[in-house]
C-alpha cells in the first residue's frame, strides 16, 4: 500500500506567481486576483479536493534586480502587484471548514507583539486552521522600503529570527493560562487576572513588557512552516519547523535533504513538500499539447527578472553565453546552489533560459492523468517527502483538473485520503492540537 500524498496549493495574492506569463493565456483568470470571489472560489475548489491547505506566498518589495529596475517585474506581473495574503484568509475560512491556510509573514520588518495577535485572531476566526512560513526576506528593496539601506546578511537574520520566534512563543503560550477565560457571568468576571502573565523579554533585537492581546486560541501557536535550505536554514527548520518547503529535483538529491532534515529535527515529526508543477492529459499526447500551448505564453523576461532577486545577480550585465560568476550572495542561498547544479558551476544566461520551461525554473510534470499518479507516488516513495505544493499554470483549470481527475486517480490507488481528519490543521497533519515537547514552543506554555 503506498504512502498517503498531502497536496497543498502555491499560490499567491498576484497575477503571476511562479510559471510568468502565464496570465496571458486566454482561459487564465488570474487578473481577477482582487476579486474576492476568485479566492472563495479557490477556496471552495481546494476542500472539495481535500488538499491539505492553501499556502500562500508573499514577499516584500519589488524585484528590481534585473537591469537595475523594477521595469520587467511591472510589465509582466511578476508578484507585482500584490494584496496582503493574510486578509483574504478570514472570507476564505467562512466558506470552508476543514482546509488549511498558510500565509508567509517576514519577520525582519514586523514587531513581534502585533504579529502575534494578528495570527491568534486568525487562528481564532478559522477555527484553529491557520499557519506560518517563517521568513526573513532577501530583498534590498524591502529593506529600502522599511527605511533601511540594505538588509542584514543572510546568517544574522537567522539570529534575529531565533529571538523573534522566543518572544512570540512567550506571547502565543506563556501569556495565557489555559483557564484565564472564565466567562463567569454571575460574578462579572470574564477573565482571571491572576492567571494572565505579563512578558518581560529583554534581547539584542527586541524588548517586549507586555501581556498578550488575545486569549488562547485553538492551536495558540499557528502551524509552522519554513522553506530555508541553505546550512543555516536547515538547522533553523529543524529546532522550528512542522512543515519543510524544498524545491525539488532529482529524487536522490531530495531524499538525502529529507533524512538530513528528519535527522536534524529527530525525535520530533516533520512533515516535508516538495514543488511541483503539473501539466495533465488524459492521454500523454494531449498533454504534451497543452505544454505547447502554455509555452506560447510563457514569459523569459518575467523568469530573468524573478530568477535575478532570488538568486541576487543582475542577468542584465551579462550577455547570452558570457559565464556568470555566482557566489553564496545574500538573497535565497539555497537557489543559488540548485541552480549551480542544474546549469554548472560557470553557467551562462542561455543555459539558465533553457530551464524556462513555462516562465520559471521549476520544470513541470508532463503526462496523462494515470502517468502523473504513479510519478507522484514513486516520487514520495523514493525521496521519502509527505506530499507535494503545486504551483499554478493556467488559473483554475491547472486545479481543476487535480481536483477532478488527479485525486481519484491517486484515491484508486490508495494514495489519497478520501476524508478529512477531524480537528485543527496541526490535528489533521500531526494528530494534536498544541506543539509538543521537545518544541521550543512548550517548554514557554504556562
Amino acid at each position: 500500500m503506498p504512502q498517503e500524498i498531502r497536496l497543498n496549493a502555491f499560490d499567491m495574492a498576484c497575477v503571476g506567481h511562479i510559471q510568468h506569463g502565464m496570465w496571458t493565456h486566454p482561459r487564465d483568470t488570474s487578473a481577477q486576483y482582487n476579486s474576492l470571489a476568485h479566492w472563495l472560489d479557490l477556496a471552495r475548489l481546494l476542500e472539495r479536493g481535500l488538499f491539505d491547505g492553501l499556502f500562500l506566498a508573499d514577499v516584500l518589495g519589488i524585484y528590481d534586480v534585473l537591469d537595475g529596475s523594477p521595469d520587467a517585474a511591472l510589465r509582466g506581473a511578476v508578484q507585482v502587484p500584490l494584496l496582503d495574503p493574510a486578509m483574504i484568509v478570514p472570507a476564505m475560512a467562512a466558506v470552508t471548514s476543514q482546509l488549511g491556510f498558510g500565509i508567509t509573514a517576514n519577520l525582519s520588518y514586523e514587531a513581534p507583539y502585533l504579529f502575534a495577535r494578528r495570527m491568534s485572531t486568525l487562528d481564532h476566526l478559522t477555527q484553529g486552521r491557520i499557519g506560518w512560513n517563517i521568513v526573513t526576506g532577501y530583498l534590498d528593496s524591502a529593506a529600502r522600503a522599511m527605511g533601511l539601506d540594505r538588509q542584514m546578511r543572510h546568517d544574522d537574520r537567522y539570529d534575529m529570527a531565533e529571538e523573534y520566534m522566543e518572544v512570540v512563543y512567550r506571547l502565543w503560550e506563556e501569556s495565557w493560562a489555559e483557564d484565564a477565560v472564565r466567562r463567569d457571568t454571575a460574578s462579572g468576571h470574564f477573565t482571571d487576572p491572576a492567571r494572565v502573565r505579563r512578558i518581560r523579554h529583554e534581547g539584542k533585537q527586541y524588548r517586549l513588557d507586555a501581556h498578550h492581546l488575545c486569549e488562547p486560541s485553538p492551536q495558540r501557536t499557528p502551524v509552522l512552516y519554513q522553506a530555508g535550505a541553505s546550512a543555516r536554514g536547515q538547522v533553523f527548520a529543524a529546532r522550528h519547523a512542522e512543515c519543510v518547503f524544498l524545491n525539488g529535483g532529482p529524487a536522490a538529491d531530495v531524499a538525502k535533504q529529507v533524512a538530513g532534515l528528519r535527522a536534524l529535527a529527530a525525535p520530533r515529526d516533520i512533515r516535508v513538500f516538495v514543488g511541483a508543477t503539473l501539466v495533465l492529459g488524459r492521454t500523454d499526447a494531449e498533454a504534451e499539447e497543452k505544454l505547447a500551448e502554455y509555452r506560447r505564453h510563457s514569459s523569459v523576461e518575467g523568469a530573468l527578472a524573478h530568477a535575478a532577486a532570488s538568486l541576487g545577480i543582475d542577468f542584465g550585465r551579462y550577455g547570452m553565453d558570457e559565464p556568470i560568476g555566482a557566489g553564496l550572495g545574500n538573497a535565497i542561498q539555497s537557489n543559488v546552489s540548485a541552480m549551480r547544479r542544474a546549469t554548472g558551476q560557470d553557467f551562462t544566461k542561455r543555459n539558465l533560459i533553457h530551464q524556462f520551461i513555462l516562465g520559471s525554473r521549476q520544470k513541470p510534470m508532463v503526462g496523462s492523468v494515470e502517468r502523473i499518479a504513479r510519478q507522484l507516488i514513486a516520487y514520495a516513495e523514493e525521496t521519502g517527502v509527505d506530499g507535494f505544493n503545486l504551483s499554478r499554470t493556467v488559473f483554475p483549470e491547472c486545479l481543476v483538473e487535480v481536483v477532478e481527475q488527479l485525486v481519484p486517480a491517486l484515491q484508486e490507488r490508495g494514495a489519497y485520503k478520501r476524508d478529512y481528519a477531524p480537528g485543527t490543521y496541526r490535528e489533521k497533519l500531526f494528530g494534536h492540537a498544541r506543539l509538543l515537547a521537545p518544541h521550543p514552543a512548550a517548554a514557554a506554555r504556562q
